[in-house]
């Protein structure tokens, strides 16, 4: 990626002044959400190796460089939107990071939210652990029509007759 070109994150920065001099190593992230904004960017660009150098020792651990790479090269990364922080200030040892990443792949739109624990490990940022925060259930706003009750079009039919034909 260029340095002129819109950094992947959607901070409205280029790369060149957002997240690029973070992934090649001109300077660290000084807080927790620009260590988030550096991660999603490099997924967006491919770079496995900071995805690596940025996580704890535990994630460390379970890392696969290659799915990892194959699943950064299948999306097509489309922006990141940072939701919420809880501490991750240049003075603070840990923080969260709440975000919402957007990709597509296999031709759907997806949307990745997440609430993420990153932590200083020798003064710089890593990421520790992140839970996926599920949609939230839908709840209807008026009672469900059975099959049998009164259809609601007012025709005097039951429901099964009516509107409900062939549900």
């Amino acid at each position: 990626m260029k340095n002129d070109e819109l950094c992947p994150c959607a901070s409205g920065k280029t790369f060149g002044e957002c997240c690029g001099p973070i992934l090649n190593g001109d300077r660290k992230a000084a807080t927790a959400v620009e260590l988030m904004r550096a991660r999603y960017s490099a997924y967006a660009v491919g770079n496995v190796e900071f995805l690596f150098e940025s996580s704890g020792p535990e994630v460390r651990s379970e890392f696969d460089e290659n799915t990892t790479r194959e699943w950064s090269k299948s999306a097509t990364w489309e922006g990141l939107e940072v939701v919420g922080t809880e501490k991750g200030g240049p003075d603070d040892d840990d923080g969260f990071v709440s975000f919402v990443a957007r990709y597509s792949a296999n031709g759907q739109s997806c949307e990745h939210r997440e609430q993420s624990y990153f932590k200083k490990i020798d003064g710089e940022w890593r990421f520790i652990d992140g839970e996926i925060e599920k949609n939230k259930p839908f709840h209807r706003e008026e009672p469900k029509i059975g099959r049998n009750d009164p259809c609601p079009c007012g025709s005097g039919k039951k429901y099964k007759k009516c509107c409900g034909k062939g549900k």
